[in-house]
């Protein structure tokens, strides 16, 4: 790394640091990107093949690293690749004909299960969910069903890692933003959300809403100490977060998103500033009708939105929470040159004064055709170039303190399919305790990649 380069990465972690530590920073973080999908077509790679074997990518991510201005990486990999999918007959992520991973309407949880799901909800999801949402785990072939998942859980693990040494030799190169420190990020659901997606899909808890409304907020009540855990970074930091999408509220009354999506929601998230860990949300659909809720977060929630006012997103929630996107990936396909950068300039105008603002489309482009890449280019560019503070280094705003998070202790996580360290130890009473430490994450990462599946 020359020492320019150096240099450029110093200035990049300081701005990304100021972000999440109240400060103005010397200017707007850019977090531009293209994912697996994209970045194949761009290159001409066939979507299969760079599905499975993503390293084929490497001489395509170099390239892009050269034109699109980003303060991070603007290379990605991808959420779902199909070794483990298709190893396991997933109904719920599917490849299609050209190459896309899709994500069907489908039902892994029966209304009659609701209250073995209330009773023991880990058993619940292995013995019943699972099994229907992925065909080749098949309970009446146990040595098949054994094989499949010991070749998913592989195949899961060494796709994500594919990748690593590429992304890591090009950070290096060319002085990104390396990311938040090892283990403090995390990506998991609102019960709710887990509950409404694999579970029981979006025409059913639509009609659960209304019919067994008490039986939904049980479940969600079930549900928190799985997705909390899911999420929950091994090494908190101010600098890492927990990535939640959010789906199902802009689909209901305001009435039944008070009563059974956000109690859950907004202890998760407070469970999680108690620990020092921030969340990064991303508020699907538009979300005006919930800025006052929204404005309850723990200070410092990271809030991305695809749609809505900026202006009154700023006036009401800028001072306390973070903002990221807002820029419609749809101009970059429709617009000028032009017309997109005098709108990037307007809407930093609007949302960049006062800090706590950081720069990102609305929602990622999911093909190549989506965007006409040489405005993408121009859009960060003029981020980098006009989204410069004159006041860097004065407080931003309301500063977070973990303190001021307490949240009664929930239901504990149990099930007789996870293995604490005393559970093992009472079976195996001469096991030394060095083991302790390599079986329990053996078992973390079993529970990591097995909740993954419905997520």
């Amino acid at each position: 790394m020359t020492s320019d380069v150096k240099s450029l990465q110093q200035e990049r972690i300081q701005i990304y640091h100021d972000l999440m530590d109240n400060k103005i920073p010397k200017r707007v973080p850019v977090t531009a990107s293209l994912s697996l999908q994209p970045l194949a077509e761009w290159a001409g790679i066939d979507l299969h093949a760079a599905h499975w074997k993503p390293s084929l990518l490497a001489e395509a991510a170099d390239k892009l690293c050269q034109v699109l201005y980003s303060d991070t990486l603007p290379a990605g990999g991808s959420l779902r690749y199909p070794s483990f999918y298709e190893v396991l007959e997933s109904q719920s992520f599917v490849m299609s004909s050209s190459g896309f991973i899709q994500h069907p309407e489908t039902v892994g949880m029966e209304v009659e299960d609701y209250d073995y799901l209330i009773e023991k909800p880990y058993d619940c999801l292995l013995e019943r969910v699972i099994p229907r949402q992925y065909k080749a785990l098949n309970l009446d072939d146990p040595v098949s069903m054994a094989l499949a998942l010991t070749k998913s859980y592989m195949g899961y693990y060494g796709d994500n890692q594919e990748l690593a040494p590429i992304f890591s030799e090009l950070i290096e190169k060319y002085g990104y933003y390396p990311g938040p420190p090892p283990g403090s990020t995390g990506f998991t659901a609102t019960p709710f959300d887990f509950l409404a997606d694999q579970l029981r899909g979006f025409r059913n808890i639509s009609m659960d809403i209304r019919r067994i409304p008490e039986k939904v907020l049980e479940a969600c009540e079930a549900l928190y100490p799985i997705v909390l855990k899911r999420g929950m970074p091994a090494n908190p930091s101010n600098y890492g977060f927990v990535s939640m999408p959010l789906h199902m509220p802009t689909y209901m009354r305001e009435k039944d998103f008070e009563k059974l999506y956000w109690p859950t929601f907004k202890r998760q998230l407070d469970e999680y500033a108690s620990h020092g860990v921030h969340a990064s949300i991303f508020c699907e659909d538009n979300w005006m009708r919930y800025l006052d809720y929204l404005y309850e977060l723990p200070t410092d929630t990271i809030i991305m939105f695809e749609y809505g006012d900026p202006k009154l997103i700023k006036e009401k929630l800028g001072k306390k929470h973070i903002i990221v996107g807002m820029f419609p990936v749809v101009m970059l396909r429709t617009h000028t040159k032009e017309e997109c950068v005098d709108y990037c300039k307007r809407m930093l105008d609007i949302l960049a004064p006062g800090g706590k603002y950081r720069f990102a489309l609305d929602k990622n482009p999911v093909s190549i055709n989506d965007i006409n890449l040489e405005n993408y280019i121009a859009v960060t560019e003029t981020v980098r170039d006009y989204g410069v503070y004159d006041n860097a280094g004065e407080v931003a705003g309301e500063q977070f303190n973990k303190e001021d998070y307490k949240v009664e202790p929930s239901r504990p996580f149990e099930s007789r399919y996870f293995t604490t360290w005393e559970k093992f130890k009472a079976k195996h009473p001469h096991v030394s305790e060095h083991g302790k430490d390599k079986l329990q994450e053996i078992e973390e990462r079993l529970f990591q990649y097995l909740m993954w599946l419905l997520m």
